[in-house]
């Protein structure tokens, strides 16, 4: 075969991919849109206070919906930790919160067939609930003062006049984080993960590894060595799977990777460590571990007794072909996401030709700013939840943070510079300088 036609065939199963996930995606983007702005992280905080098992059953119900990726679910979780929440309840809140999110369960669903995702749903729960709970009798939380180093914060804002101001409705707000704030946010990783399952179905026999991978424990244990140090969001890591697949995984080992990956990263586990302790990192590790083989063969199973029913949906609308609306909505998806990251890329050159240099103090009439230069952020919900929890220090006015250059500017009186780098860090994130 000609390098010409190598190439379109790899745009073609990269277009097939995109314009059978297209659809699922866009109606997920609207759900998580929706989600985001109606179950908000300071919601989900007031609600995980006290001990024992509810709180971490509230924990996981209400993480599993929400639309943060194992990156962004960092600051929140330590910002529910901060603000009261158990030791087991934060847990199983960063277990169970970046397996899912409704655009990603959506996206499952229509890709991989209502078993999958229903599977991968209960795996979320399954896995943040027990890891909750082991963590709640292995580790459970001692009674602190207020300001003790891991507990609640006695700076921590809860008011209104900490929450980001913002008068327009919710719907607008909803729209708007569906379809520009979210696609920018997970639209490379997203493409990537596109790409590469194009360039597998195109380059790669189906089923040519099923002899050495298939199903079976080695498999599923290659998709978690793959998965854990792997930094994919959760929507992201499904056209993956579906490559892995191709080569011949089993759906089991399949979803091993679609727990593992999302669940795990080297950031999330190092601050894990640096938030809940040593013995919570290892409960959570081993969660992840045994969770997703349990899940793997509990699906691998049941797709054997379902026979065809089972079977990922993926792989009959391939046979059918592509109809034209989803041809329309992959163009849509695409001028989504490319409008998105030419936005950031055109914010993030206007605002590094006027920044003010890190560490400044302005001095002014009994108020002064702080400039601080933050490492490790990602996404909007990283540079929100930062802006959030600088609004809670002491003597702070208003704090504004960019996610395009990762500037934080702080407006306040007698404002410490090192108290409110410590503010950051504690969200899992780094400081310059």
């Amino acid at each position: 075969m000609a390098v010409a036609e190598y190439v379109m065939e790899i745009v073609a199963e990269t277009w097939s991919v995109a314009a059978e996930m297209a659809p699922y995606l866009l109606f997920g983007f609207f759900m998580a849109g929706m989600v985001a702005v109606f179950l908000s992280p300071e919601w989900v905080e007031r609600h995980l206070g006290g001990r024992g098992l509810l709180p971490i059953l509230k924990a996981v119900v209400l993480g599993i919906p929400l639309p943060l990726c194992s990156c962004s679910v960092i600051p929140v979780a330590a910002s529910i930790r901060n603000h009261g929440a158990s030791r087991g309840a934060t847990t199983g809140f960063l277990l169970a919160t970046p397996q899912t999110g409704v655009d990603s369960i959506v996206a499952t669903w229509g890709m991989m067939g209502p078993v999958f995702a229903i599977f991968r749903a209960l795996a979320a729960f399954v896995t943040g609930l027990a890891g909750g709970a082991v963590v709640s009798i292995v580790e459970p939380d001692a009674h602190r003062a207020p300001d003790d180093k891991g507990g609640p914060r006695g700076g921590a804002c809860t008011d209104s006049c900490c929450a980001e101001k913002d008068t327009e409705p919710r719907w607008k707000r909803g729209l708007r984080y569906a379809f520009v704030t979210l696609p920018g946010d997970i639209g490379k990783a997203l493409a990537v993960g596109v790409l590469v399952a194009g360039l597998i179905a195109a380059l790669v026999p189906p089923g040519l590894f099923v002899e050495y991978l298939g199903g079976g424990l080695l498999a599923m244990i290659l998709m978690m060595v793959v998965g854990i140090p792997l930094y994919v969001c959760a929507t992201a890591s499904i056209p993956l799977a579906l490559g892995f697949m191709h080569l011949g995984v089993s759906p089991g080992a399949a979803l091993v990777f679609l727990i593992a990956g999302p669940a795990t990263n080297a950031a999330t586990l190092a601050t894990v460590f640096k938030v809940l302790g040593k013995r919570t990192a290892v409960v959570y590790l081993v969660t992840v571990a045994v969770g997703s083989l349990a899940a793997g063969f509990a699906l691998d199973g049941t797709i054997w007794l379902l026979g065809e029913l089972g079977m990922p949906a993926h792989h009959m609308a391939h046979e059918m072909g592509i109809s034209w609306w989803q041809h329309l909505s992959a163009v849509v998806l695409i001028g989504m996401i490319v409008s998105s990251l030419w936005g950031e890329w055109r914010r993030k050159t206007g605002a590094a030709a006027h920044e003010t240099p890190a560490g400044a103090v302005e001095s002014g009439p009994g108020e002064g700013a702080v400039v601080l230069q933050i490492e490790g952020m990602t996404c909007e919900h990283c540079s929100k939840s930062v802006a959030r929890g600088l609004r809670g220090a002491p003597g702070v006015t208003s704090a504004e943070v960019d996610l395009a250059t990762g500037r934080a500017t702080v407006h306040g009186e007698h404002l410490d510079p090192a108290a409110l780098s410590q503010v950051i860090r504690s969200l899992g994130y780094d400081v310059a300088g």
